[in-house]
């Protein structure tokens, strides 16, 4: 079992003529059942072409109905990835991964209103994808770090979330799936959504549950977690920070009224009866000790 996606995922990647779609489409195609998950590429105008023995066609659904398609990743360029969304989510694909960074807060604003009453979940944008170890991967994070195990690793930053996995491995724990959820402060599945599928999933004993400044997702998470979770969660929060001037981390990552700071939602998250660390090089020990 996994969450999210599985040997069984067939994916269209949209945006597979550009340079960064055609290398990480590639990586996936080259991972574990990766040959028989992508099954399409989309590009508008470039219907007919092929990529790596990958068909390529001009629309998402054209895509779906010719390969059965049902999962998509979008590596299209920032002013047209929210539309890329609105595709897929119109062809009532099961899921979209964007990946795509830089996407106007305005145009997901529109996307995430157009998904109001539709079946297809998403996974970012801003993200480094979704990974079932020895299964299917999709998305940019390097394939061997993982390995199939009881862990599930949910987390806002791509950089943390091969860190977790790393340290998971280093103690020995392989992960059931990984979720790279994203940082953007308009985007799809939050903490809490993902967390109760790793609740129900059977293969997931523990979960890695890897936060960061801004807004209140984690503390949402973190009680829906003390009332319901059947499982051992531990977590960290990245608190980014940044000289003056300078980017602080995602675009999400907004603290107001004294809200939203590290110590504010690992205070919450303790309190929850979740284990945390305040450094992330010992989060593969922490999950270590709490299994034991």
């Amino acid at each position: 079992m996994s969450i999210l996606i599985d040997k069984n995922t067939r994916v269209l990647t949209q945006g597979i003529t550009g340079k960064t779609g055609q290398f990480h489409t590639k990586a996936g195609k080259e991972y574990a059942n990766g040959a028989a998950c992508c099954v399409a590429g989309v590009t508008p105008k470039k219907g007919g072409q092929s990529y790596e023995g990958i068909p390529i066609f001009e629309t998402v659904k054209e895509a779906k109905a010719a390969t059965g398609a049902n999962v998509s990743v979008i590596y299209v360029p920032p002013p047209f990835a929210a539309a890329a969304i609105d595709e897929a989510v119109e062809a009532d694909l099961d899921l979209v991964i964007c990946i795509t960074d830089g996407i106007p807060v305005r145009d997901m604003i529109r996307t995430k209103y157009k998904m109001i009453g539709k079946r297809t979940k998403l996974i970012g944008p801003n993200c480094p994808g979704v990974i079932t170890p020895d299964e299917c991967k999709i998305g940019i994070m390097p394939g061997h770090i993982h390995k199939k195990g009881p862990i599930g690793v949910l987390s806002r930053s791509g950089t943390l979330t091969y860190e977790a996995v790393g340290q998971l491995m280093e103690a020995g724990l392989g992960q059931s799936s990984c979720v790279g959820i994203g940082g953007d402060p308009v985007n799809g599945l939050k903490h809490i959504d993902v967390m109760k599928m790793f609740n129900d999933d059977p293969a997931t004993e523990a979960v890695v549950m890897v936060g960061e400044i801004g807004g209140t997702d984690e503390e949402d998470c973190a009680r829906w977690v003390k009332a319901n979770m059947k499982k051992p969660v531990i977590g960290f929060i990245a608190g980014l920070t940044a000289p003056p001037g300078k980017r602080m981390g995602h675009a999400g990552a907004i603290i107001s009224g004294g809200k939203g700071t590290a110590e504010s939602k690992l205070a919450v998250m303790e309190e929850c009866g979740i284990k945390v660390t305040r450094n992330p090089a010992q989060m593969g020990q922490l999950m270590k000790s709490v299994l034991k």
